[in-house]
Formats: structure tokens, C-alpha cells, sequence
């Protein structure tokens, strides 16, 4: 994982979208997003072989434009496709036993303390997620905001370690965790709910 594919993380899942979902995830692609994780989450995701399907057709585009394609979760379904790579939670399967099932791939892991951030470095994580640093309404279960102060810190301690923020971020406020260290910005509603995607981009990018 290079630090510059974390520039515009684009997150995604069809609940995400008031468009159809495909239409938005490449329109994001030609809008120049970095990186994209399908999170199929909401009250009626996809699964089984419509979640493959979707998957697969998601990955389709994602080659199409060169990026990196992420599966949130979802390690069986992230191997039978040979995905890039694969993001998890505190609470999902470990990290030990991610890096030895998914070895040679892309390990993105989500962190809220400082002792979750040094196990995700030593357990052999390729990049942080970092957050909420804002309110967020994309994520039901999401923790209280973090804020930037633990976001610097972690900056301070792993100087070169890929750190991606994440939660409540728009083109407005991004500026705000870049500055304090981040490598980029992890979005949903503020590319899914644009109404000009490449302008939304660029100025995720130029904060």
C-alpha cells in the first residue's frame, strides 16, 4: 500500500447510494479516487451470489481505472475474488490470522486508541483507519468523534506508517486531518451524495 493511494478513499455499498450504484461507483473512478472498499452494510445488504456478483462487477471497474479494490469484512468473500486487499474492524477476525490467509494482499485495519494502532503496526497492518474524526451518519454504530488529537499522535509516533482518515469528512472539512497527518481522507455520503463528483474530488485532493 503507498501513502498516495490513500489520498480520496472512497467507501461504497449500495445503501450508500440515491443512484445506481455501479453509475456512482465509476463516475467516482473518473473523478480520480485513490482507492475504493465495498462495504455492503444498511438494514438490506446484499448477499450470497448477488453480493458476488455486485463484487465482482465493482472489481470489474476498479481494474478498468487502476484502483486498488478493498472488501470491508468479508475475508472468504475477498479471497474467492482476489481482491487487493481486505479492511477490518477491532471487532472482526484478527489480524494474525488475516496476514497468514491473506498473505501478499492489502490489510487495512480500523483503530481508535493508541494501543490498537501499535498492535495494528506490529501485527503487520499495511495502513490505519483512523476516526470518526467528525459526526458521522454513515455509519450506524459508529464510536464518538475522535477528533484530531489521536490522529497527530499517531502521526508523531509512526511518521511513515500509511494513515487514512475517516468519518464525517466533506470537502470542506478535510483540510483538518490532513494537516494533523493524515495521508488522506476516507468518504462515503460526501462522493455518493455529490452532485459534481469530479469537483467533490478535486477538492478532497486539494485540502
Amino acid at each position: 500500500m503507498k501513502r498516495s493511494d490513500l489520498a480520496v478513499y472512497f467507501i461504497m455499498g449500495t445503501a450508500d447510494c440515491l443512484e445506481e450504484p455501479l453509475a456512482v461507483l465509476e463516475d467516482a473512478l473518473k473523478a480520480g479516487v485513490s482507492c475504493f472498499q465495498l462495504r455492503e452494510k444498511g438494514e438490506s445488504p446484499l448477499e450470497g451470489e448477488e453480493l458476488e456478483r455486485f463484487a465482482r462487477e465493482c472489481q470489474t471497474l476498479c481494474r478498468q481505472y487502476g484502483v486498488p479494490f478493498i472488501i470491508n469484512d468479508d475475508i472468504e468473500l475477498a479471497l474467492k475474488l482476489e481482491a487487493d486487499g481486505v479492511h477490518v474492524g477491532q471487532d472482526d477476525t484478527s489480524l494474525a490470522e488475516i496476514r497468514e490467509t491473506f498473505a501478499g494482499k492489502i490489510i487495512g485495519v480500523s483503530v481508535h486508541t493508541a494501543e490498537e494502532m501499535t498492535a495494528a503496526v506490529q501485527g503487520g497492518a499495511d495502513y490505519v483507519g483512523i476516526g470518526p474524526i467528525f459526526a458521522t451518519r454513515s455509519k450506524a454504530d459508529a464510536k464518538p468523534p475522535a477528533g484530531i488529537a489521536f490522529l497527530s499522535e499517531a502521526r508523531k509516533q509512526y511518521p511513515d506508517f500509511p494513515i487514512v482518515a475517516i468519518g464525517g469528512i466533506t470537502a470542506d472539512n478535510a483540510g483538518v486531518p490532513l494537516q494533523a497527518g493524515a495521508d488522506g481522507v476516507s468518504v462515503i455520503s460526501a462522493i455518493c451524495r455529490s452532485a459534481s463528483r469530479a469537483e467533490t474530488v478535486k477538492k478532497l485532493r486539494m485540502a
